[in-house]
């Protein structure tokens, strides 16, 4: 079972109802290193008041623990908010997040010191994704795709999201924050698409995808990870770094590609360390 951690180093989060606590416990045992614990759309409008109250009332595992509130100016908001007060959570993810202000607001109404989670899913939230990412409020950036599809009326293939992800993982690296995470894969039990998903975005810049069941996460986390060759060619690559070699399997190197190989190598090694 995975134990509490920085919610900036989760690479596969997985959603879970506020609604069913009885998940919960099963969701920690999955292999994940946090679980989202979801008020907004995996919640009816008419359960919002007793997710929140049996959010409230269970005994939460010892994992990771990400709330997801309903976004700034829904009926929900307010009350979402007011129930973490006495909550032992590790982040909050806050939806449809579309400016710093967003993000400000959420924090002064939070009160103490908690990670913010930015979700990003729509077109003005990904224009204004490195002004939320530089807000000293905001740890890391995550993509709500499928409501970003939603919003502008494209596909959800990869190719229509690319700038939309590249613009967050961008937008990321000029705050200063965690590598974000990506949005989901959505077929429920479909590993091997979910693993796909994972190894593209993990090539983009993103350093995690969140999870809507129990059998993604593993899938995912393989997809992040480093394999055997990467790790390989970049043992090489750092060994050459005081040798003067100038290429290595006829690419050349030179102190970017050496700086890429050291981040493999501290990948890997975090996640033997998991």
């Amino acid at each position: 079972m995975a134990q509490r951690c920085d919610p900036q180093m989760a690479v596969a989060p997985l959603f879970i109802p506020a609604n069913r606590p009885g998940l919960f416990e099963k969701a920690s045992k999955s292999g994940t290193e946090a679980i989202i614990i979801d008020l907004e759309d995996a919640v009816a409008p008419s359960a919002k008041e007793e997710a929140r109250r049996r959010l409230v009332e269970v005994a939460l595992p010892s994992v990771t623990r990400i709330v997801r509130v309903n976004a700034i100016g829904t009926p929900w908001h307010a009350d979402d908010v007011a129930a973490l007060s006495g909550l032992d959570i590790d982040a909050v993810m806050l939806p449809k997040c579309e400016s710093a202000e967003d993000v400000a607001f959420l924090a002064g109404k939070l009160g103490r010191a908690v990670q913010i989670i930015a979700l990003i899913e729509t077109a003005v939230g990904i224009v204004n994704a490195a002004a939320v990412a530089a807000s000293p409020d905001v740890s890391r950036l995550a993509f709500g795709s499928i409501d970003f599809c939603a919003d502008i009326g494209c596909a959800t293939g990869w190719d229509s999201l690319l700038h939309a992800r590249s613009a967050i993982v961008l937008a990321s690296r000029l705050g200063s924050v965690a590598a974000p995470i990506d949005g989901v894969t959505l077929g429920l039990h479909d590993t091997v698409r979910a693993q796909q998903d994972a190894r593209r975005a993990a090539q983009l810049g993103f350093s995690g995808k969140m999870c809507i069941h129990p059998s993604q996460v593993a899938a995912v986390q393989a997809g992040f990870a480093p394999r055997d060759e990467e790790v390989a060619w970049a043992r090489r690559v750092v060994g050459s770094k005081d040798s003067g070699v100038a290429s290595i399997d006829g690419m050349m190197v030179d102190p970017p590609v050496i700086r890429r190989a050291e981040q493999i190598l501290a990948q890997a090694r975090s996640i033997a360390a998991r």
